[in-house]
């Protein structure tokens, strides 16, 4: 496995990444979006877990429009005042259609890898997106998982329960046993978009997992979890891009 950090060209500018290539290369390939932390060695790791299991994987940096930062520590980021504000400004600037948008660039890097089947992951704000890109780009993306994502069946006119009937790819949704960005609500509102729509979905609690638990450098993170999340998401993929 080989890694390079790239800067892919977008209509906004150029989004640095780490591109994670398996030996011999793979026409299989995943997206792997951030959660509000920004790309660091936790998801360096975990994107070589992936790479290891074949996949050529990405890791880009959603905030680049907001210039130099962090990245922030997972485990004080939201409990110290002044990182707190930032992220939550970065995270609204950062819209959804603006990553809607970059993921047709983040696509064609890993298509220039000779990747053919594309699959998108993404954890706590990767979450929605990860549905949001697979809904903006139905022809190209083959799975969608969200991990403890938040707001995935919320009120704002960007959530990702709104596109289900323009989704094409397989869905999978693992969610914290307890989580105040994705209650038991919304769960049964995004259920029912999926179900209408004919997504082929599923939909998981994780009881006793705290939101960020998959995350190894988060305060909450379980390593049975994590590895319980680690065989659904291998599983989606190895099923859906092959």
């Amino acid at each position: 496995m080989t890694k390079r950090n790239i800067e892919i060209p977008t209509n906004d500018g150029r989004a640095p990444a780490g591109l994670f290539v398996p030996q011999g290369g793979s026409r299989r390939g995943v997206v792997l979006f951030m959660d509000a932390f920004g790309p660091r060695p936790a998801l360096d790791g975990m994107a070589e877990r992936l790479a290891s299991s074949g996949y050529a994987v990405l890791v880009p940096d959603l905030f680049y429009r907001q210039g130099a930062y962090g990245p922030f520590d997972a485990k004080t980021g939201f409990a110290q005042e002044e990182s707190a504000a930032k992220i939550r400004s970065m995270m609204a600037a950062t819209t959804q259609a603006m990553t809607q948008a970059d993921t047709g660039a983040f696509l064609d890097a890993l298509g220039n890898e000779g990747v053919e089947r594309f699959g998108i992951v993404g954890y706590c704000m990767g979450g929605a997106r990860a549905l949001n890109a697979a809904a903006a780009h139905p022809d190209r993306v083959a799975a969608a998982a969200s991990f403890h994502g938040g707001n995935l069946a919320s009120e704002a006119s960007d959530s990702p329960h709104r596109v289900a009937a323009t989704i094409k790819a397989r869905v999978y949704v693992g969610m914290a046993g307890v989580d105040r960005s994705f209650p038991p609500e919304q769960s049964a509102i995004l259920a029912q978009a999926l179900r209408e729509a004919e997504v082929d979905h599923l939909i998981e609690n994780y009881v006793g997992m705290a939101h960020g638990w998959a995350v190894p450098d988060h305060g909450v993170y379980d390593e049975a979890g994590a590895e319980r999340h680690w065989t659904r998401l291998l599983t989606l993929f190895d099923e859906s891009l092959a």
